[in-house]
Parts: structure tokens; sequence; C-alpha cells
């Protein structure tokens, strides 16, 4: 392929294997060593009957097939040696993290937002150790993952990812996760500022909330700051190595 038909940054260099992946708006060159798998908020809080996102009023009704689909993700990325990173959101049991009336976290957060309308959920959305903050059953960490907890949208704020990423000489990112227009394209649109290659699975992120929302993350990304592919494809290129 020519190098307009493929981006990425393992075409630089020589060491190891690289994949073609398939994706928008063109192939993706991914060298394992160098890609990171983000889990992006997989927690009870956004995935579970019961959980914040349910209490608030949204649709957590289609998250069983997503999970699905992170799962397999995520089995092929370990067998394949590529590192697995699991981002938790949320905060302190007194919210202190969350930032009070001088931050604007607290007018746009949701779950703050639908704590201070039934005060009986105080402590219980989103604070940590709570079974709200926990990642869902089927998707727990093994060993050689990494759990990262993050306390705004962006994976990238006020968390050592950068460095992380950095000291293993990761570049590429491979998103799956929730919601597709708010933790996960903010992670990857700073990513993209930090020189990151970005690329989202489409089937393997959940919107709550329109459908139109989901679509018009996708179309930034793939527009703007990175690349959209699917599970089966990062799968394929996977096993062509």
């Amino acid at each position: 392929m020519s190098e307009m038909t493929v981006a990425g940054y393992a075409a630089a260099s020589t060491d190891g294997a690289a994949v073609i992946l398939s994706a928008r708006p063109e192939a993706l060159q991914l060298r394992p060593s160098e890609t990171a798998l983000i889990v992006v908020d997989m927690q009870n809080a956004y995935s579970t009957l019961g959980g914040y996102l349910d209490k608030a009023g949204f649709d957590v009704s289609a998250t069983g097939p997503v999970i699905e689909r992170i799962q397999v993700a995520i089995a092929a990325a370990r067998a394949a040696g590529i590192q697995v990173i699991f981002f938790q959101n949320g905060w302190d049991k007194d919210y202190v993290e969350a930032g009070g009336p001088g931050s604007p976290n607290w007018y746009k957060s949701n779950a703050l937002k639908t704590m201070r309308r039934n005060p009986q959920l105080q402590g219980t959305l989103l604070a940590k150790g709570t079974w709200d903050y926990d990642l869902v059953d089927q998707l727990k960490p093994e060993p050689g993952d990494i759990v990262m907890p993050k306390s705004r949208y962006s994976g990238f704020f006020n968390t050592p990812l950068d460095s992380t990423l950095r000291a293993r000489g990761i570049r590429n990112l491979v998103f799956t996760g929730i919601a597709t227009n708010v933790c996960v394209e903010s992670t990857l649109r700073d990513g993209f500022f930090l020189e990151y290659f970005g690329v989202v699975l489409e089937d393997a992120c959940h919107q709550a909330g329109p459908r139109a929302a989901h679509e018009a993350a996708l179309f930034n990304i793939e527009t703007f700051f990175g690349w959209v592919s699917s599970v089966d494809a990062f799968c394929s290129a996977l096993h062509s190595a």
C-alpha cells in the first residue's frame, strides 16, 4: 500500500512486526508492542441496571452487546501482547475530587446533578469503593493489565496515562467503552494533541443517549482527530501477524 492509504507511526520504524488495521478514513499501521487497548469507564454506573446512568434516566439496555464486543477485543489484545488499560471514572466518597461550585464539572456532571436532585443518592453514585464505581463483572482486569482512576472525562487529565504510555514506548491507542461522545472522544482528542495515533472501535463503544450523538462523535474522530475501525477488523489485523 502507498503512504497515501496507510497511516501510522509504525511505518517510521523497523523493529518488530507491524499489522495493517482496516479503518476510516484510511488504513492504520500498528505495531502491537507500541499499542494499547483502552477500555473507558466500563463500570456498573454506566453499563448496568441500577447504576448511575439508569437512575439518571438514560437507557442502558443496549450495553450487553457492547460488553461482548469489548471482551473479544480484550482477548485479542492480550493474545497479541498489547497493553490493556482500564479507566474508572469517579471521585472520593466526599466528592472533593469532583470539584465544588467553582468547577464547571459541578454544573455539567449528570451524576452530581442527579444526586443534588435526589439527596438520598448522595455517596452512592460514582464514589470509589461502591458497586456503582466497580468495573462490570464481565470485564475484570487480569495480571499485566493496568487500572487507572480518573476524575474528569479525559483519561489524560490529572492521571499518569501519558507517562505510563511513553515509558512503554506506546504511540497507538485503540479505544473502546462508554460514552462515545464524552469520555471516549475526550481522551482520544487529548491523545491527538500529545501525538498519539487514536482509533476507536465503533461497535465496542456505547452511546448513552441519541444515536446521532454516537455518529457525530465518530464523524469528528475520523475527520479531525483519529480513525474509526471495528472489533472484527482489529482481530483480523492481529491474526494476520
